[in-house]
């Protein structure tokens, strides 16, 4: 898995980007077929906001947060996305996973 941060209108602290380093591999423990990871963080005004892109086999997803914390709004955005990760994941195993009458339609 490979993850760049990117800071728009601030510089990236080296505090912000070990933080972000320790939240992000939480995504490989629900989904494996992880590419690569981007997280975006910006400022506007009072908010602080958190962008995070996931490539995964085909598809990719995203979730964002803002709040007034920088860090407040990383760990609400790395949850949104955990549960979108879960969710794909729940998918893809009931998709390969179906008993094989299911398939079949009545004549």
């Amino acid at each position: 898995m490979h993850l760049t941060v990117t800071a728009r209108h601030f510089k990236l602290t080296d505090d912000l980007n070990s933080f972000i380093e320790k939240e992000v591999p939480i995504f490989k423990r629900h989904y494996d077929g992880i590419l690569d990871v981007e997280v975006i963080l910006g400022w506007e005004k009072k908010d602080r906001i958190c962008e995070i892109n996931v490539n995964i086999e085909g598809r990719t997803l995203t979730a964002s947060d803002r709040s007034e914390d920088m860090k407040k709004s990383i760990r609400l955005c790395v949850e949104k996305m955990d549960r979108q990760l879960r969710k794909q994941n729940r998918r893809q195993h009931e998709s390969t996973h179906k008993p094989a009458g299911e398939n079949k339609t009545a004549v």
